[in-house]
């Protein structure tokens, strides 16, 4: 099955490394760095986030940037911090079971869980010693990653990308079990090893006819959701609640949100929460919908992104004498973050 499953990552790029979409574009980056005379340019994007969000900063920081009404609950624990204490805290602020646990740095949804009671709270912050954020269980019914950006200066911004996700699950036939209905689905049988860590029913359940079992709660491509592209829903209004929210965020003028909606009329209306808000590192996941785009196109539409980016850099760094981050102090930051990416990756093996 191993061999299997890495043979159909392998013949469908929407599963290749990050470094497949990035290395092909390093020469478009240096021409930009070129023309900015500055190796470090884009440090200037979004002067209120660390390094403008390249994933050195810290979530919980860069959430606090947003309004209230937008967040879910959420605990900061620090990595020093006191275990019970931390459940106390939890306690006060009446975050129920199930709720969400993840890194307050990271990325692609490494360590990323969903814990259902307490005592797998309290196993989980003993196992990674790092500061985590305890968030409420959104039960929103969908979610969706929309990116924008506003040119400074500007009052209204362009939202470029809406990806809809959805989430890794099987329809039962009334015959099959849980595990031969995994096996059957194209799509989850890749992430099989996954799915055995955190299954909703024992596998060989036979599932009733038409009920849906979703297999992960967890909205990142790495834990099998699929990327969708929804660039047919971008519109005046969804634009319009955008500025407005964007206006209310001093210091951010290009990145990512995941929110948590019901129906796109509520977002819309402005009626959804902020799962993250992601910087400069973010994408246009959109791209990641193979069934719309293939890896050219999906190359292209990086560096339609980057070029507003330069541009916004610039005009931060020329007009709003917005400072370039030293690019010594930036090498730093990214090789801590190398180090610290490489103790939490080990850490989900242990």
């Amino acid at each position: 099955m191993k061999s299997r499953k890495s043979i159909h990552k392998l013949l469908n790029w929407e599963y290749w490394p990050a470094s497949m979409f990035y290395i092909p574009n390093i020469p478009y980056a240096l021409y930009h760095a070129v023309k900015a005379k500055n190796l470090v340019f884009y440090t200037a994007v979004n002067p209120s986030i660390e390094n403008s969000g390249i994933g050195t900063e810290s979530k919980y920081k860069t959430m606090q940037l947003l309004p209230k009404q937008y967040l879910p609950t959420t605990i900061f624990h620090k990595a020093d911090s006191d275990i019970n204490s931390t459940l106390t805290d939890v306690k006060k602020a009446t975050i129920c079971f199930p709720l969400i646990a993840k890194p307050d740095i990271g990325f692609r949804g490494l360590l990323v869980q969903k814990i259902a009671c307490e005592d797998e709270l309290k196993s989980y912050l003993e196992k990674y010693p790092i500061d985590i954020l305890i968030q409420e269980f959104l039960t929103e019914e969908n979610e969706c990653g929309i990116f924008y950006h506003r040119f400074p200066g500007e009052n209204k911004g362009k939202i470029t990308s809406i990806t809809l996700k959805k989430f890794l699950h099987v329809i039962g036939d009334g015959e099959k079990t849980l595990e031969q209905l995994i096996l059957s689905c194209k799509r989850a049988k890749n992430y099989y090893p996954l799915i055995q860590k955190k299954l909703p029913f024992p596998f060989d359940t036979v599932i009733a006819k038409d009920k849906r079992i979703k297999l992960s709660d967890i909205g990142n491509h790495s834990k099998g959701t699929q990327f969708i592209n929804g660039n047919h829903l971008v519109s005046c209004k969804l634009e319009e609640m955008l500025n407005c929210l964007n206006k209310q965020v001093d210091g951010w003028f290009y990145g990512r949100l995941d929110v948590k909606y019901n129906s796109f009329k509520d977002l819309e209306n402005g009626n959804f929460k902020i799962l993250e808000l992601n910087g400069i590192l973010a994408e246009p996941t959109h791209i990641y919908d193979a069934n719309h785009t293939n890896y050219l196109k999906a190359l292209k539409e990086i560096r339609i992104h980057w070029k507003q980016l330069y541009k916004i850099a610039r005009i931060n760094h020329d007009k709003n004498q917005v400072p370039y981050s030293s690019t010594i102090g930036l090498l730093k930051d990214v090789n801590e973050l190398k180090k610290y990416t490489k103790n939490i990756a080990r850490l989900s093996k242990d």
